[in-house]
């Protein structure tokens, strides 16, 4: 790169720098008027619309229509937003709140109203019912002539297949009439025997006619036939003093890791600092652009991931110490630095990526939002350390900055005997793991339950009161907060208003009847509450048996795909076993930590594990990755021993300053933030720890172990 490009190079980035400043952290919040300002909020911190549907009929439903329509209804209202809710009110009542939106009549229009839906003949026998339609979706299809047109395509359930497959063959030629609410809105002719499960209608004007018929089939599949008892437009979980203080949180930290870089490394933490400001913009810009919806836990989440996108780069200026200590030239060090670190950043990454795929695909809910903004995050860290930071070094290389001392050397540093002091390491990890499901039994005998479960995985109970007066949330959290944790003796508490009045939802914990009453008389005496103003409602968990359960398919199926990829990647199993044996220490150390301190377990804690498991598998790589290096080039006296002390040793820096400037950021954002984003950052906190301390002092001599014991093929 000649003098010339490289100045163009230096003050494009200076500009990029500033128009990122300007259009996305400038312009985020209501105040701003940047690109970020249209970032999708959650209903935590911008409120939405929410919408009560009552089911039809004098029989109250049963649980499991009533758990089937509400899982049904979550898969569908998430493509308005990832956050949205889906709950039980009652036991014959249906609560929807979608964040980010204040129509609450559009919503409902575009819903549809929940009616019966049936396939019938022309003499009306009844061939299909909504509950054997699993999906239905508008798309386009090529017709006879090859021209493109409008389709509805439908995916049956395996009880519907062997029922369209039979009333379609005997069919052929006739009308098949779909029935929604009474009413015909489709009549398609059938073609052909249909056996596969799946199915177009074709025959639309446009995309908007496809887009409703696929709607009201899919509203019409429902379990349970619903009407609308009440829609309003709610408020911000959360005061505006919550997103303040978190941003400066975000900040603060941000402030901190870039001196940190800086003072360590010299020249390339300056470049890694202005890397990390242009990933921070590119973050937030993307975030506008695919319009994901960010929560509160995702402001920490990307507060957090600005930490872990200092790896990539303390990874590759490690390298360049070293290749400069081997007598190598600073700018031959500089390419040679970033060819090594290479495939460490990509092994890392794409395992992340790997389990952010399967997250997405198979999650629901708060799961998907989470694994998109995850693998968002992970292509842009790649994109700045790799690229960005490699023209910007380049650059200041070549307008004169050369001198070594400006980049600095690696410390000779003796290895350290890690495998030696093996069993130390694992009877530590052994007690670790073991004070978990010691802390869940002393608290199941004390506490009745082994997690402090919040709202979102128990249920609870919804107070709406009316008071005299529109307090703000602030004043809420200030005033009301207080007087409602006295009677519950539980700081697990969600308060929303509903916008246009003084009405006010209440969530907490399930109360007793006594528990109640008491609440009742104390708002009627401490704020003068009319006592005919105040209902209460027994509401089901926001995160159902389904979404539990697709969590938990997710993560199994995502550990065993890292595993391959590992195992592909490093020719030996034990790697990869090792890895995810590292993954799971971690995991339940952090399971520890909200038993033993009582942490409340919402959706918090599912962005937590999650986040912990690829900041694990993240570091292990990186050091498996230098023991293959130290292999190939092991000398004929060196042991196995030998060469995975070495290779920790040499990774040992980059594994503490990792850890430090992550821990940084999150420990900053549980001393500014608001009392649910501590309880987020403290577990992410001790996983930080953990995850160090599992990548130095486990993985390596847990890979030694299985290396002389088992015996396998490379």
């Amino acid at each position: 790169m000649n003098k010339n490009k490289s100045l163009a190079v230096v003050i494009g980035t200076v500009v990029l720098v500033l128009l990122l400043g300007f259009t996305t952290i400038v312009g985020f919040g209501p105040t701003g008027t940047g690109a970020a300002r249209n970032i999708l909020l959650g209903l935590d911190l911008s409120g939405g619309v929410s919408i009560t549907y009552r089911a039809v009929g004098e029989e109250t439903p049963s649980a499991e229509d009533m758990s089937d329509t509400i899982y049904k209804l979550q898969q569908r209202v998430a493509g308005y937003s990832t956050e949205a809710q889906v709950y039980q009110e009652g036991s014959d009542r249906i609560n929807i709140e979608i964040p980010g939106v204040s129509d609450a009549n559009a919503i409902l229009e575009e819903l549809g109203k929940p009616g019966s839906l049936t396939f019938q003949l022309e003499d009306g026998t009844v061939v299909l019912d909504g509950t054997d339609v699993k999906t239905a979706s508008a798309g386009t299809a090529p017709d006879e002539m090859g021209n493109s047109q409008n389709v509805v395509e439908l995916v049956l359930t395996d009880e519907g297949s062997t029922k369209f497959a039979e009333a379609t063959s005997e069919n052929i030629g006739n009308i098949i009439y779909i029935v929604y609410d009474d009413a015909v809105i489709s009549s398609p002719v059938v073609q052909t025997a249909i056996t596969g499960g799946t199915a177009q209608i074709s025959g639309m004007a446009d995309h908007e006619e496809a887009e409703k018929l696929a709607s009201s089939i899919r509203i019409g599949s429902l379990s349970i036939e619903l009407e609308e008892l009440r829609s309003n437009v709610v408020g911000a979980q959360l005061g505006q003093k919550a997103i303040s203080t978190s941003l400066m949180a975000g900040l603060i930290g941000l402030i901190l890791v870039i001196l940190f870089m800086a003072v360590v490394y010299r020249v390339p933490g300056i470049v890694a600092g202005v890397s990390l400001l242009i990933y921070t913009g590119l973050d937030l810009l993307c975030l506008n652009a695919f319009d994901l919806t960010l929560t509160l836990s995702g402001i920490a989440g990307i507060i957090l991931s600005i930490g872990m996108a200092v790896d990539a780069n303390v990874i590759i200026y490690a390298r360049i110490r070293e290749e400069i200590t081997a007598g190598v030239s600073v700018k031959a060090a500089i390419k040679t630095g970033f060819q090594k670190a290479l495939s460490a950043i990509l092994d890392g990454n794409i395992t992340t990526l790997i389990a952010a795929a399967v997250l997405a695909w198979k999650g629901t809910g708060t799961i998907q939002g989470f694994a998109q903004t995850l693998a968002l995050g992970i292509v842009l860290s790649m994109f700045t350390a790799c690229v960005i930071s490699r023209l910007i070094m380049t650059a200041v290389y070549t307008l004169g900055v050369q001198d070594e001392k400006y980049y600095g050397r690696a410390k000779e540093v003796k290895p350290i005997d890690f495998v030696g002091k093996r069993k130390i390491f694992f009877i530590i990890s052994l007690v670790l793991v073991l004070s978990g499901p010691a802390a869940m039994l002393i608290h199941k005998g004390s506490e009745g339950k082994v997690l402090n479960y919040s709202l979102e995985f128990m249920g609870g109970t919804a107070t709406t009161v009316t008071f005299n007066e529109d307090y703000s949330i602030e004043e809420l959290e200030e005033q009301v907060q207080p007087v409602v944790e006295g009677v519950t003796g539980d700081a697990n508490i969600q308060m929303q208003k509903v916008t246009g009045g003084n009405q006010v939802i209440i969530k907490t914990r399930e109360l007793t009847v006594d528990e109640r009453q008491e609440m009742e008389e104390k708002l009627v005496s401490d704020f003068a509450v009319d006592e005919t103003l105040i209902s209460t409602e027994s509401i089901s968990s926001t995160i159902s048996g389904e979404m539990k359960s697709d969590a938990i398919v997710a993560v199994i199926i995502a550990t065993i795909l890292m595993l391959l990829y590992i195992w592909f990647r490093f020719k030996d199993i034990r790697f990869a076993t090792s890895a995810v044996i590292a993954l799971l220490h971690d995991v339940f150390v952090v399971l520890a930590c909200y038993a033993i301190v009582w942490i409340s377990v919402g959706n918090t804690f599912i962005a937590c594990m999650l986040t912990i498991v690829g900041y694990s598998i993240n570091a292990t790589i990186v050091i498996f990755d230098r023991i293959r290096e130290n292999l190939h080039g092991m000398k004929k006296k060196d042991t196995i021993a030998d060469v995975v002390n070495l290779s920790i040793t040499q990774t040992l820096t980059r594994s503490i300053y990792t850890s430090i400037t992550t821990f940084i950021m999150v420990a900053v954002l549980y001393i500014l933030g608001v009392s649910s984003i501590r309880e987020f950052a403290l577990p992410l906190m001790v996983g930080i720890v953990c995850g160090g301390y599992s990548s130095v002092c486990i993985t390596g001599p847990l890979w030694y172990v299985m290396k002389t014991k088992i015996k396998s093929k490379q």
